[in-house]
């Protein structure tokens, strides 16, 4: 940074205390001299070949270092000892519950300051306030703490007026450049003074609010922003699951911008416009793996918010998309969630084009590696060697479907990872990619048709859910898994309408695991999750905990359900002896989730562990581990979210222009699907012909749109089967 906008020498930057993780074997604070006396007494420890920047106190030698009680009352302490039996001279300088000064300016004194400032351009005042508040945690929390020396040792306040520190900061970026340097140089002093306690909740609401400095945009303040982040990345967990609830209490306006600053951070350390503004890389590995961490309180905060504060997509980094994320995911393989960084370990800012991306090569990988192995066997065995032995090849016949496939899918199960190739028994077409899209479209149409009985269709909620009809073969919901497997596996998506709450119980566990007898499938669910299968049915439980009566003598229910299977109605409790138990104002709660925990879980257990190892039969890979529910459905289903005029101009034109009249007479969304549109001149007595393999139309030169709209009917109406010219 240059000498105008740096609050330090660029020779002092890298002198700041390295923030280690043993924060329970830190004493109280000591006082601190002001920023000029420290940078003295550095320069002082420099030229006489000291390299110590504690304090020059020489304490007498004790076995064993005070300890101060956890934040956490959980956490065990070792070697704790009483106070008492420190020499005095040690005691006399440790201050347990420091005081915290008391200031009284208001959010209106403040701004009245600022509007007096403005107008006569004299900011002294202002100054000083900035001068004095940002020299130290204590004087932060003396400003912003909105009663100084109350404890609010709670998750639910964390004690600051947010709504001064907000209209502070948003006044800092239009004050003169030395009051800014000086808010720059009272972080510093604050950042560098040595605690050796635990952290206390002044200490958390301190770091709370200069996280919150708009000044960290700049790149001139990284280096003041990455030393903040690093302390914050080194709480330990108590700390970080206080800070997580305090910003989850903030507006999403200031959420959203704590994100913003984090992701810009990151990606201005990986792409600098400008190298020479920031240190050589070697020199602060550090930084990105602290933004990470402390981005990661942000995701933790989002996703326990109902509803959560911003999508999570906007906590996305795209600037990842553009490194070498397979590397990343390598090294995460093999040391996992160790001390060595990677993205991966932090799946929430790696975007759903990365995560698909890296299925999709993981499955590259694992197709070559079986198509490999089946060649080695071959050769040692000096087997004649058949080509199609690389490939998973399903031969169907189209009048039986579903249990060809199945026969298929069971015969080859050791074969699933190979590349997938289909026949229709009888059809001469060649399957390019165009055959298997069609398998998969006409298998998905036939299994979810409510006159199969796999599952229903709720209209209310328009989505399939699973039959909770009882059999003793659940092997066509084994089935249906695999072909969602092989669709995410061979990078095709189907047309399945499920609820989410199913690609959560698909994660639930995301790696099967290794004793069978775990059970799998059995996800977390709320009344939320519920809402989107049974939206009446849940509404009338949220009225049932909502009411404000009587519940057991107007509702008069028990811990028992009702539940009709293939036309007869049966009874299920919901615990030991629940068509007993009354259902009362005090048991409602338990009522509900047992209720939801039947319906989505427990009544129909044995198909969806069917279908949870049909999928992850196909589909085992660590890289699952790395997607929320949200990004499996967009693997199996698309994107929910097409954005029309992107698709439009990736079309590609062969023997057409855009302005053509034929290509006029075309609706947008007829282009959906179609990358290439070819034209066949001198043959417009013809219709449509597709090449599904490659996603191309031709297209003959039909005279008007009555003519198209007439061809194009006919086309779609006589589209099954293949044959080739």
């Amino acid at each position: 940074m240059s000498e105008n906008n740096c609050p330090f020498e660029e020779r002092d930057r890298d002198r700041l205390p390295p923030i280690l993780n043993h924060s329970l074997d830190r004493g109280p604070k000591l006082p601190f001299p002001s920023y000029g006396s420290f940078i003295s007494t550095l320069n002082h420890k420099r030229e006489s070949g000291s390299h110590s920047l504690s304090s020059p106190l020489l304490l007498p030698a004790v076995r064993q270092v005070r300890e101060l009680p956890p934040i956490c009352p959980d956490v065990r302490q070792k070697h704790r000892i009483s106070i008492d039996v420190l020499p005095p001279e040690v005691k006399a300088r440790f201050v347990s519950e420091p005081i915290i000064p008391i200031r009284t300016k208001t959010a209106k004194e403040f701004q009245d300051d600022v509007e007096r400032a403005t107008i006569s351009g004299d900011w002294k005042q202002v100054h000083d306030f900035y001068l004095t508040t940002f020299d130290s945690f204590l004087e932060l929390n003396g400003a912003f703490k909105k009663e100084a020396n109350a404890p609010f040792n709670t998750i639910e306040d964390s004690g600051i007026n947010i709504k001064f520190v907000n209209i502070v900061y948003d006044a800092l970026l239009h004050t003169p450049a030395d009051t800014q340097k000086s808010v720059l140089k009272g972080i510093i002093n604050s950042l560098l003074r040595e605690w050796k306690g635990p952290r206390t909740k002044d200490d958390l609401r301190a770091y709370f609010v200069l996280v919150q400095n708009p000044q960290y945009t700049s790149p001139a303040t990284y280096v003041i922003y990455a030393h903040l982040l690093r302390q914050i990345a080194a709480l330990a967990e108590a700390d970080h699951h206080f800070l997580m609830h305090w910003f989850k209490k903030l507006p999403q306006k200031r959420f959203k911008q704590l994100v913003e600053r984090l992701q810009l951070f990151i990606t201005t350390r990986l792409f600098p416009a400008k190298p020479e503004e920031l240190p050589p890389m070697a020199k602060c590995s550090w930084w990105i793996p602290s933004a990470t961490k402390v981005l990661s309180l942000l995701n933790a905060a989002n996703s326990i918010s109902s509803p959560p504060i911003i999508p999570f997509t906007d906590l996305y980094n795209l600037t990842l998309d553009h490194i070498d994320f397979m590397e990343d995911y390598h090294t995460w393989q093999a040391h996992g969630n160790s001390n060595r960084f990677t993205f991966c370990q932090f799946p929430f800012i790696l975007s759903t084009v990365v995560k698909k991306a890296i299925i999709q090569r993981d499955s590259e990988q694992q197709m070559i590696s079986m198509a490999r192995q089946t060649l080695v066997d071959k050769v040692s065995r000096r087997q004649r060697v058949d080509m199609s032995l690389l490939f998973l090849n399903i031969k169907v016949r189209r009048l039986q479907l579903v249990s060809d496939s199945l026969d298929e899918l069971s015969r080859k199960r050791a074969d699933l990872k190979k590349k997938l190739k289909v026949t229709f028994v009888g059809e001469a077409g060649l399957d390019m990619g165009g055959l298997t899209k069609e398998w998969f479209l006409l298998l998905i149409r036939q299994i979810f048709h409510t006159d199969y009985g796999m599952f229903t269709y709720v209209k209310e909620s328009q989505c399939h859910w699973f039959s909770s009809w009882k059999c003793d073969n659940y092997s066509e919901f084994r089935l249906v898994g695999a072909l969602m497997g092989l669709a995410v596996y061979n990078s095709i998506t189907l047309d399945i309408r499920f609820p989410p709450c199913v690609y959560k119980k698909l994660l639930t566990p995301p790696i099967v695991p290794c004793d069978l007898d775990t059970p799998v499938g059995m996800a977390t669910l709320t009344l939320d999750d519920l809402q989107q299968i049974m939206p009446d049915l849940a509404h009338g439980l949220g009225e049932l905990l909502s009411y404000e009566g009587n519940v057991e003598e107007d509702f008069y229910t028990t811990f028992q359900v009702f539940q009709e299977e293939l036309g007869v109605v049966k009874s299920y409790n919901l615990k030991p002896g629940g068509d007993k138990i009354p259902v009362t104002n005090l048991n409602r709660k338990e009522y509900v989730q047992l209720y939801i925990d039947f319906l989505l879980n427990k009544s129909i257990y044995r198909q969806f562990a069917a279908f949870y190892h049909g999928f992850h039969s196909v589909c085992a890979s660590n890289a699952l581990m790395l997607l929320r529910p949200e990004e499996v459905e967009i693997l199996v289903c698309g994107s929910p979210n097409l954005d029309m005029g992107s698709l439009q101009r990736v079309v590609q034109y062969e023997g057409y222009s855009k302005t053509d009249p034929t290509i006029r007479y075309m609706s947008l969304e007829m282009l959906l699907f179609t990358l290439v549109l070819q034209c066949l001149l001198g043959r417009g007595f013809i219709l449509y012909m597709s090449h599904t393999c490659f996603n191309q139309i031709c297209l003959p030169p039909y005279k008007s749109k009555k003519e198209l709209r007439q061809k194009l009917t006919i086309a779609i109406s006589n589209a099954e089967g293949f044959g080739l010219e």
